[in-house]
């Protein structure tokens, strides 16, 4: 499996369409839901997941409805197991740029261990932008050998969900939420409820955590804390030729777009206002989202909250550094790991 970046076509759309560089067709675009953009258009992928996707065949689809803007969520549940996940890693550089095949392995269909029958709480895992919950996926197996029941969604305008639009949080939090009620009438949820997400999902989670009161223990692995900076950045390292000055008027309009105040699409202003506790994962190797971008974020939430660093990962790998991540991750997700007591 690939973790493309789908924002290249997106800029490339936009170009083709709006050569008078008008920001509002731009702001649109950046709004469009990732899975509508053909495939084929993505620029090569630079970290690969190394499992076969019919994997996720081992674990059932379900749909929840959402809305208003109406949408239908795709997500699966991980029971806790003994999955005996193991993981190697590759890396080399081409073009000066570094590349990565992460390869797991797993039992499936996996006997039942001590946790099967009474989870020590539920995670919601949140992938990032243009990807879906199969990115998540090797975190939901080795978080449910520790214990934990794992939801793998599709976000909304993402995977197979559906949703013409995205909006950054404004309405993806509700969509969260009655995912949530939706597990419930399923099976009661046990708490605690934890989020894990990495880049946008990782900017959800903290958001979710202000707006839902059962959302606990917050783990968010390379969070942007401006949206603008990380589409910037993004440009910067995928498409360095798209003008600036232009990238900045689709910006600047996209807060009119989504009918809302400019410093509500960045997580600081979320995390100031909701008092977020939660561990933020970073990396010097990060350019999108880069280290002292998520210190500025982690200063801006609740005391207690945590900054770990993992040496030399670039942003599409960081999440799959489990040598690093799974002892603090699973420390945070433990009793007593939310300071806040919450």
């Amino acid at each position: 499996m690939r973790r493309p970046w789908i924002i290249l076509p997106l800029l490339l759309a936009a170009l083709a369409g709006g050569g008078s560089g008008c920001g509002t067709f731009l702001a649109n675009r950046l709004t469009q839901a990732p899975n509508t953009y053909p495939t084929w258009f993505a620029p090569e992928a630079r970290v690969v997941l190394g499992f076969d996707a019919k994997f996720l065949t081992n674990f059932a689809t379900h749909w929840v409805s959402v809305g208003p803007p109406d949408a239908r969520l795709r997500y699966r549940v991980v029971p806790p197991a003994d999955y005996q996940l193991t993981e190697s890693v590759t890396n080399w550089a081409r073009g000066g740029v570094r590349q990565y095949d992460f390869s797991f392995h797993a039992t499936l269909p996996a006997p039942t261990n001590q946790w099967t029958a009474r989870p020590r709480g539920t995670v919601v895992l949140l992938h990032g932008y243009g990807v879906a919950q199969f990115a998540m996926a090797p975190w939901a197996l080795r978080l449910a050998e520790a214990g934990w029941r794992c939801v793998l969604v599709d976000l909304r305008g993402h995977g197979k969900s559906t949703g013409r639009r995205i909006f950054f949080g404004l309405r993806e939090t509700e969509d969260l939420s009655r995912l949530l009620d939706q597990l419930d009438r399923e099976a009661p949820v046990r708490g605690p409820v934890a989020a894990v997400g990495e880049s946008y999902g990782a900017a959800l989670a903290l958001r979710w955590r202000t707006t839902d009161a059962r959302v606990g223990p917050v783990v968010a692995i390379a969070p942007y804390a401006s949206l603008s900076n990380a589409v910037l950045n993004i440009s910067r390292d995928y498409a360095p030729w798209v003008p600036k000055w232009w990238l900045r008027q689709g910006l600047r309009r996209l807060p009119e777009v989504l009918h809302t105040a400019p410093a509500e699409l960045d997580p600081t202003t979320v995390v100031q206002r909701g008092a977020v506790v939660a561990l933020f994962v970073a990396s010097p190797g990060d350019t999108v989202m880069p280290v002292d971008e998520v210190r500025r974020l982690a200063a801006a939430a609740a005391p207690g909250s945590e900054l770990l660093i993992v040496p030399d990962a670039t942003h599409e790998a960081l999440p799959y550094f489990f040598a690093e991540l799974v002892p603090p991750v699973l420390r945070w997700l433990g009793p007593g790991a939310d300071p806040a007591g919450r």
